[in-house]
């Protein structure tokens, strides 16, 4: 049976544009048509032989020729380049592509923004870009208007203007104006896709869907071809072919449902020119009926695995050919138990192992099932990794009662709260998505259930590791640790398996009061072993490196230097002052003034910076004595104390 859409071939624009040359062809003018005057080679062909010539550029027009503006329209550059040359043209761009001319010239010199649905490679886009001088922002589908939204190249500081390909889907219409009203306010949407378009679209869809073959008759460079031949891929398998001569290459074996639909630039004869061979090929065609009914009858019922050969994909359901008279369909729910797979990225052609659920006489139909397929080859893998004591990965697809739910190869694991590693009273939720890796630590073959442990692995790592570091560590050997925990006395890092503490004073040169003071919980830190005690399993760590001891720093300064100091507290036998970071130095009360000092903060607060210069320092005792007095002249004698003298 074939089945030709009665809205294949020439649209209203494009028989007015091709009728147009054949009528200034009959009254003897020269023609030279701007770019192709429709996407069909036998038409441009045909209409070169009758002597019609085609030019891109209007310089290389020769004199005396008409000029044919193609039906896709041309930018507005083109018609004021004919003006300045005075060259006789006429307009055959289809009435739709002049409408969306005229609203993105007139929206354009209102201030706004223009946006455009389509093939910005296209001639009819060129056109229309061409009345905003080349401004528009172009893009040919959802996708690709979100990446524009999210690199800040449509945003809601500008006003916009959204026009759209004669040919452009329907359908990824729909969803980028559904986009772009959950966004933006400031859009004015202008629905310039041509009826005829969607129409045709709509009818070759239902064809499609009834069909083992689909042919798609147009130019191969067609945008409005191509989209038919997308539209009806998704049924069956589709071929997109230009003429009658390219039929002699396909299989028709097994084919009994034909469908034939043709783009908008497709002549009628060559439609009829594809019914007319159609029809002879499937009259002498060298194959056996009888073989190929026998194969469609052949006998399924429940529980069969059979193959399926994907067909199309539809809303809720996936196509198969099962080599039967039944029609195979597989439920989106009975397609994978596996979070990540989607029956949306299968094409036709693509190969499924399948279960057969359930058969229907009546409707023709058979339901199948990949997922329960999948879950009696997948337990086999499951119960090998038991056996091997294999670590499996998995992503947590449920939260139960005690619980999660981890899916691995088809097959769902159940693990315990105990065994996720999620602290008691805290919500699992949390795992919920990510990827784990786990280990099989019971199993029930018979029910086909599995129980995992995510931190098994981890403990059977920290105790290799932990075998490994008491066998090979002494006393002076560096690690990379992490801070695991801090408390009072100071911070526990973990070395990878075992755990080792950093005492507060080994935390800095300087006296702190707290660990987090100098570390954090997760930092990654340079230490080396000073104690190890294998038998207690204790080790002791040094964090404060000898380069930073601020009493190897002060040997760059010496006895009588005078340094910039602050001081930092106070005492009624002086102050004390910071020399250096980790150091501080007393300048004793009388060291503060020629003259009795009673209280020391009269001299000098705390927290004021004062020069002062050193008159001893004590390494052995770790002491620094400073002097202020000493940078000022020792006052002249009283008369009293010359007397006395």
């Amino acid at each position: 049976m074939i089945k030709t859409a009665k809205s294949a071939g020439f649209c209203f624009g494009v028989d007015r544009s091709v009728k147009l040359v054949y009528a200034l062809l009959e009254k003897g003018e020269k023609i030279a048509t701007v770019g192709p005057i429709i996407h069909n080679p036998f038409v441009v062909e045909d209409l070169k032989e009758k002597g019609v010539i085609t030019e891109e550029n209007i310089a290389d027009i020769p004199k005396g020729y008409t000029a044919v503006i193609r039906s896709h329209g041309v930018p507005l550059s083109v018609y004021n380049e004919l003006s300045e040359k005075d060259v006789n043209f006429r307009d055959a761009t289809c009435p739709f592509v002049s409408k969306i001319h005229a609203i993105v010239r007139e929206e354009y010199q209102s201030g706004k923004k223009i946006l455009i649905a389509g093939n910005k490679n296209h001639p009819e886009i060129i056109g229309i870009n061409g009345f905003c001088e080349n401004r528009a922002i172009v893009f040919k589908n959802e996708e690709e208007l979100i990446k524009l939204s999210q690199n800040g190249e449509i945003n809601g500081e500008n006003d916009y203007v959204l026009v759209a390909q004669t040919t452009f889907n329907k359908n990824e219409w729909q969803k980028c104006i559904k986009f772009l009203k959950k966004l933006y306010t400031n859009i004015r949407f202008f629905d310039t896709i041509c009826n005829a378009t969607a129409e045709r679209q709509l009818e070759a869809e239902k064809i499609a869907a009834e069909s083992d073959i689909m042919f798609v008759i147009g130019g191969r460079n067609s945008s409005n071809t191509n989209r038919l031949r997308e539209v009806c891929e998704k049924y069956c398998k589709t071929v997109l072919i230009q003429s009658a001569s390219e039929l002699e290459k396909q299989d028709l074996i097994g084919k009994f449902r034909i469908g034939i639909t043709a783009g908008a630039s497709t002549p009628a004869y060559i439609i009829e020119e594809v019914q007319n061979k159609m029809s002879e090929l499937l009259e002498n065609e060298e194959f056996s009926f009888e073989e190929a009914l026998e194969q469609s009858f052949k006998k399924i019922y429940r529980g069969a695995k059979v193959k399926g050969v994907v067909a199309f994909v539809a809303q809720n359901e996936i196509g198969v050919d099962i080599g039967s008279k039944y029609a195979g369909y597989v439920p989106f729910s009975e397609y994978s138990d596996d979070p990540e797979a989607n029956p949306n990225d299968l094409k036709r052609g693509d190969e499924l192992d399948l279960v057969v659920v359930s058969v229907s006489d009546q409707e023709g139909r058979a339901m199948l099932s990949k997922k329960r397929f999948d879950k009696t080859d997948s337990f086999n893998k499951i119960e090998a990794a038991y056996n091997d004591g294999a670590l499996l990965e998995g992503t947590i697809t449920d939260v139960v009662n005690g619980g999660v739910i981890a899916f691995t190869m088809g097959s769902r694991v159940f693990i315990p709260a105990s065994q996720t590693g999620v602290k008691k009273g805290d919500d699992m939720s949390v795992l919920k998505g990510k990827k784990v890796t786990f280990k099989l630590i019971d199993l029930n073959a018979q029910r086909h259930r599995a129980v995992g442990s995510i931190t098994a692995p981890e403990r059977e790592k920290r105790k290799a590791e932990a075998e490994k570091f008491w066998n090979e560590a002494k006393v002076g050997d560096t690690y990379t640790a992490k801070i695991k925990s801090l408390t009072s006395f100071g911070a526990f890092a973990d070395l990878g398996g075992v755990d080792g503490l950093i005492h507060l004073t080994e935390l800095s040169w300087k006296r702190i009061k707290n660990p987090s003071e100098v570390v954090s919980v997760g930092d990654e830190v340079e230490v080396y072993i000073k104690e190890l005690d294998a038998e207690k399993k204790r080790i002791s760590l040094g964090y404060k490196k000898a380069e930073d001891n601020p009493w190897e720093k002060i040997k760059a300064v010496n006895v009588g230097d005078v340094v910039k100091v602050k001081i930092v507290s106070s005492t009624k036998f002086g102050l004390f002052a910071n020399v250096i970071d980790g150091i501080d130095g007393l300048i004793h009360i009388t060291e503060l003034s020629w003259d009795r000092v009673e209280n020391p903060t009269d001299i000098i607060k705390v927290g004021e910076e004062t020069d002062a210069k050193i008159i001893a320092i004590d390494y052995e005792n770790k002491k620094v004595s400073l002097s202020v007095k000493q940078l000022t002249e020792k006052p002249a004698a009283s008369v009293e104390e010359a007397s006395a003298e």
